[in-house]
């Protein structure tokens, strides 16, 4: 046994082939993980049958809760559902596309019991193309701005990490959701280790370079004041610009009594500037919209139901 009790949440989504092969696997594997244990399937909308083999995998497993949400929340809000119901001492979190081999949460396990809060299992070795690698980077970079720590190049889907960490984002609600930065709200010991992740079979990848993207803006426009702070230093830099533009005009005129060509400079200034305060409207706009969500009070999610029967006792 490596750990006492372990929970074990899954986002389901369009996966309705590689799930029995994934609950077959951890019903051979956890037993020799943990002393008590539960698996977490929680059903995000999925357009095939998943939400089926969800419930009828809760009812005739013990160690299986199934949770079907309302709508399509997006994997982050599924996250934080099944997060909030796990009810042992360990959770990991990882995909139901079998890229995460469920023999590697051992690593992870092993390593967390170092004393670290949080481990993620990064990818030995990762390919999904220019685009899609190109976008991860730029999510990855984000991410690390907004969790501000250096373990953040290694974030991955696959983590473990102590449940009491829940503690810190346990009021958070509104309809952005990142589950590493509202680990790093509690957390400050992270590690990683590699793991493989074998190419997906089954299915297709519901994750696109513009999926990516967007999750990454809205993430650093949620999390984070680093747009704010790049807007003030844009404002203050092409200020200093425009008082440079002028002590150069004013001193061509006195030094050479040459004026300098109208139109084109003028032009070319005016562009420049008109662009810079636009960009800065749309970065405070961003956050005003923000705002303007959380006003609204929109939940992260919405429960439809849960399904469990579960034999193993509550931890004490």
């Amino acid at each position: 046994m490596i750990c006492e009790s372990l929970s074990i949440v899954v986002p389901v989504y369009n996966s309705e082939k590689s799930l029995p092969i994934l609950l077959e696997r951890f019903a051979a594997l956890l037993p020799t993980f943990a002393k008590r244990f539960e698996v977490i399937l929680v059903n995000d909308a999925s357009r095939d049958r998943s939400g089926e083999v969800v419930d009828q995998a809760a009812g005739e497993k013990d160690w299986v809760v199934g949770m079907q949400l309302m709508r399509n929340y997006g994997q982050q809000s599924a996250l934080l559902a099944g997060i909030r119901k796990a009810r042992f001492e360990t959770i990991v979190t990882m995909d139901d596309d079998l890229q995460h081999p469920p023999e590697e949460i051992a690593m992870l396990l092993a390593e967390l019991a170092k004393g670290f809060d949080v481990v993620y299992g990064y990818p030995k070795h990762e390919s999904h193309g220019l685009w899609r690698d190109l976008a991860s980077r730029v999510t990855k970079l984000t991410l690390q701005g907004a969790m501000g720590v250096e373990m953040a190049s290694h974030v991955a889907s696959f983590r473990a990490f102590r449940s009491q960490i829940r503690d810190a984002f346990s009021t958070y609600s509104g309809p952005f959701v990142s589950i590493d930065v509202l680990l790093s709200w509690g957390a400050s010991r992270f590690a990683a280790v590699p793991v493989s992740n074998p190419a997906r079979t089954i299915g297709e990848s519901n994750y696109t370079a513009r999926k990516l993207i967007v999750y990454a803006l809205n993430m650093i426009t949620g999390f984070s004041v680093l747009p704010l702070q790049l807007a003030s230093l844009l404002g203050f830099g092409f200020s200093f610009f425009g008082f440079c533009v002028l002590a150069y005009v004013l001193g061509r005129y006195v030094v050479h009594g040459e004026k300098v060509a109208g139109f084109p400079f003028l032009a070319s200034s005016l562009a420049i500037f008109s662009g810079v305060q636009l960009f800065t409207v749309g970065i405070m706009g961003e956050y005003l919209a923000r705002m303007h969500f959380r006003l609204l009070d929109r939940p992260s999610y919405v429960i439809r139901s849960i399904r469990e029967r579960s034999s193993n006792p509550l931890p004490r």
